[in-house]
């Protein structure tokens, strides 16, 4: 990751950093070997340091983190999950736009 304004989201910190949060959270569920996910990447960058207050940006590794990606159903990355309040409003499948993913969170 190289935006600091992006947050490592864990099996450990998930309830904190995401049900807990006063502000929508976009979750990307990625991992090292996907190429699509590494495509999207510097898109999700731009975005959070585009956006810091607005809404945060986490990813979970889900090679690191499976039983998050159990629980959300996670078959294909990378996938984008919209939190707000704590429920998934929003879910997002393999690349998409820029404009189209600042659609969904807001």
């Amino acid at each position: 990751m190289s935006s600091p304004n992006i947050t490592t989201i864990t099996d450990a910190n998930f309830s904190q950093e995401v049900l807990s949060s006063t502000t929508p959270v976009l979750v990307d569920f990625w991992a090292e070997w996907c190429g699509p996910c590494k495509m999207i990447a510097p898109m999700l960058d731009e975005i959070a340091d585009e956006n810091v207050g607005t809404f945060k940006i986490g990813k979970v590794n889900v090679d690191d983190n499976p039983a998050l990606s159990a629980q959300y159903g996670i078959r294909a990355i990378p996938t984008l999950l919209v939190f707000k309040g704590g429920q998934v409003t929003s879910q997002i499948v393999g690349m998409t736009s820029k404009k189209d993913l600042l659609a969904k969170i807001a």
